[in-house]
């Protein structure tokens, strides 16, 4: 039997993806564009050979996520979608062994740019009586990946920030959920040697990594009107791995 994926009609609306210009992100603007949406980009560094509107925005600082939303009210007057995809991983080690800085940096980028974009965004949404918040977590948040302690720490935080912000937003007509991917095949395995890719594949029961466009498709039934008794929620995207 052969399964076709949803169609969707999001013409007139304004997706923001973060870190949408490559891998996962990527992907997301692309099936978010497909269905007809306005999909504009915010990474530190725009790419002139994307055929989406770039933003120059540092989720680490709110007064850059704050003006990059006042700019694009001024011009559309609307914010849909809000796609907290931007992440940063940092090195793999044991606790005691991180540097300090980079600890706080991948809690700052991984945790605290969700916070900053959501308060930038979410007053609009409440105006509009409409919106969908869509937080890309991680499996680490809920499992915690050994010498990974900042990326799974920080990425529990997204977990339980969703939670949170979706009861907050329960009665304002605005969803919020989170996924959890286990591995996704990115270009980001090539920094990992084969053996832990491997590995990685040998946890999933259905024995393969995920795809970019698998994680797309579910952020675009999130952002559509078939989505309309879920928030709070965290779906997972694991092949099976996931154990609760």
């Amino acid at each position: 039997m052969a399964y076709n994926n949803a169609d969707y009609d999001f013409k007139g609306c304004v997706a923001v993806v973060t870190g949408g210009n490559g891998g996962i992100g990527a992907a997301i603007s692309e099936r978010l564009a497909r269905a007809g949406a306005q999909v504009v980009c915010w990474d530190l560094k725009a790419n002139p050979a994307s055929p989406f509107r770039q933003e120059e925005v540092d989720i680490t600082d709110p007064a850059s996520t704050d003006a990059a939303v006042q700019r694009l009210l001024a011009d559309t007057g609307r914010i849909d979608f809000l796609v907290n995809n931007a992440g940063y991983a940092g090195s793999t080690v044991p606790l005691d062994e991180y540097d300090v800085a980079e600890w706080h940096r991948i809690v700052n980028v991984n945790l605290l740019g969700v916070f900053h974009t959501c308060r930038s965004v979410v007053p609009a949404m409440r105006v509009a009586g409409s919106g969908r918040i869509v937080n890309i977590a991680s499996l680490a948040g809920k499992e915690g990946t050994p010498n990974a302690s900042a990326y799974s720490a920080a990425k529990a935080g997204v977990l339980a920030l969703t939670k949170s912000l979706g009861k907050e937003l329960a009665h304002a007509g605005v969803l919020v959920n989170a996924l959890a991917p286990a591995a996704v095949k990115t270009s980001l395995l090539e920094q990992m040697s084969p053996a832990h890719v491997q590995n990685m594949i040998n946890k999933s029961p259905m024995a393969r990594l995920g795809t970019v466009d698998e994680v797309a498709e579910m952020v675009a039934w999130l952002c559509s009107g078939s989505c309309t008794f879920n928030t709070g929620a965290v779906f997972d995207l694991s092949g099976g791995r996931a154990t609760y």
